[in-house]
């Protein structure tokens, strides 16, 4: 029998509002017109419309994180969909699977929290589960362990392919770096010949000026910068300014030395050195010798002529400026660090009176000029540093050549949208960018071709380093004690001291001649004014 009251009246409703959220760990495929992240969305809004009998409904907003990791927070859709939850915009959060939201338990735990704080429900669409129910939740914590064994899993596999990669000298991977290019078909790193030339002359530079601070100077000055590439996506990365640390991390670089880093091991590599084997060595040991502050001058309150370059060649260490005084003389000396710290016997040189060994340095500098084979060997020298730092700028030249033809050929093809009246915000900016890039990259490249211009007209000339020599003797009795000290340490490089077979042995710097005539040359100018 029907009852009397008729048909009950239709249940009322109460709007479901549904989130839904997608990620995908890597960016491969994201460019695609229907990629990942539409289909797992595709998926959970079907999802959605088959429960309307229930009042659900799907939010507009989109909770999409491309290439991004499930294994913490730091993601910018997470971080969105959590402050609507807050804000009592959401009262349910749907995603294709479980580890889409996260494939890390107690990160899982919090957010469950969450959702349980302000009594919001979250589905799995091909897992069959929801969390309002009891069940539900034990599932999830069960899938959820998986997941996590799963990323763990994928982690360790990922690790030790790395080690294995490396333990084999071959590449696997990260932002590359200056002086090569990554083969994008095999994988491997190949020399880039006007970049090796620039990592070679850096190398040179800390040698010469055996710290950070007048290689940065020196690089600023010559307008290097790191290494510039561009992107998968099309953008340009990298070509910023040389830091300290930039600089300290590049002359560390085992790349450069030819072989690969893993953890504390070091291997041979597939890639080619830039660097020789002696001039590495070189560096580390100057680099630990200095720490990395990276060394620079410092007071010489005394006149030690040699402070700085004189060294122990029994035990390869610095010899140290020292002084005693006795009643009103006072006695100098360079004493081995080596035996100041483990002892006097443990060095044949131990101390040296710094008298005896600078007169001996000054009169060796006095040599050069009257030794025809000795001056024939600086001047040889001095001609074949112009000629590496002639090389070094023509691979400048030309790198700058090939960046402004590319970078006039992007901006003929960016004006054409812009000059036809195109407004975008990205578009417009990257005209400015491209502007900039190329006003900079002109200056740089005028600056180039003016150095190389300056060299090849200022090349050492014999007669001027020969009568510079000559002027030694009357300048340098002029010189008070401080000013000699910076006149040798224009000339000379590093004096090794053998004090077990009594031997001292100078290496000048190849530009120190010339370096000398400059400025005999300059003082004359000032004295003629």
């Amino acid at each position: 029998m029907r009852s009397a009251q008729g048909n009950p009246p239709p249940r009322t409703l109460s709007v479901v509002r549904c989130a839904v959220y997608t990620r995908k760990s890597t960016e491969d495929g994201l460019e695609q017109e229907f990629n990942s992240l539409d289909a797992q969305r595709e998926s959970a809004e079907a999802y959605v419309r088959s429960q309307q009998h229930e009042g659900w409904t799907c939010l507009p907003n989109r909770y999409d994180d491309g290439a991004y990791s499930g294994g913490n927070m730091d993601r910018p859709a997470v971080k969105r969909l959590m402050a609507d939850i807050e804000a009592g915009k959401v009262d349910c959060v749907v995603v294709y699977m479980v580890d889409r939201l996260s494939r890390s338990l107690l990160d899982f735990a919090k957010m469950m929290e969450t959702f349980d704080r302000h009594k919001v429900s979250f589905v799995s669409v091909t897992q069959q589960f929801n969390t309002a129910s009891s069940m539900g939740r034990l599932v999830l914590n069960v899938l959820l362990s998986f997941a996590q064994f799963e990323r763990e899993i994928i982690s360790e596999r990922t690790r030790d392919k790395i080690a294995a990669t490396r333990r084999r000298g071959k590449w696997s991977g990260g932002p590359p770096i200056l002086g090569y290019d990554l083969d994008a078909v095999c994988t491997k790193l190949v020399v880039n010949e006007d970049e090796a030339v620039r990592v070679r002359a850096i190398f040179h530079l800390y040698l010469e000026h055996e710290a950070l601070l007048p290689v940065l100077r020196e690089l600023e000055r010559r307008g290097w910068t790191n290494k510039r590439w561009r992107a998968r996506a099309g953008h340009e990365c990298g070509g910023s300014p040389i830091s300290k640390t930039a600089l300290h991390r590049m002359l560390t670089n085992v790349v450069y030395a030819g072989r690969v880093r893993y953890k504390n091991e070091t291997h041979d590599g597939e890639h080619p050195a830039l660097v020789d084997p002696a001039t590495w060595q070189k560096v580390q040991a100057l680099l630990q010798r200095n720490g990395r502050s990276g060394g620079g001058p410092g007071r010489n309150t005394q006149g030690f002529l040699l402070k700085g370059l004189l060294r122990c060649a029994a035990c390869d260490c610095h010899m140290t400026p020292s002084h005693t005084s006795k009643g009103n003389r006072k006695y100098r000396y360079y004493v081995c660090t080596h035996a100041q710290k483990r002892g006097w016997d443990q060095c044949p040189s131990k101390s040296i009176p710094a008298a005896q060994v600078e007169a001996f340095v000054v009169e060796q500098i006095r040599c050069v000029g009257r030794d025809p084979d000795l001056f024939a060997q600086a001047v040889a020298e001095a001609r074949e540093k112009d000629e590496a730092r002639l090389d070094e700028l023509e691979a400048e030249r030309r790198q700058l050549e090939r960046d402004l033809a590319r970078w006039h050929t992007e901006l003929r093809n960016v004006a054409v949208p812009v000059g036809a009246g195109a407004t975008d915000p990205d578009l417009l900016a990257r005209l400015a960018d491209l502007q900039d890039r190329i006003q900079a990259a002109e200056r740089q490249a005028a600056r180039a071709r003016d150095q190389i211009q300056v060299i090849r007209v200022r090349r050492l000339d014999e007669d001027a380093a020969r009568e510079a020599l000559a002027a030694f003797d009357p300048v340098w009795r002029a010189l008070a004690p401080q000013e000699q000290a910076r006149v040798v340490d224009l000339l000379v490089r590093q004096v090794d001291y053998d004090g077990g077979k009594g031997t001292v042995a100078i290496a000048f710097h190849p530009t120190g001649v010339q370096a000398l005539a400059d400025e005999l040359a300059l003082q004359t100018r000032e004295e003629t004014a």
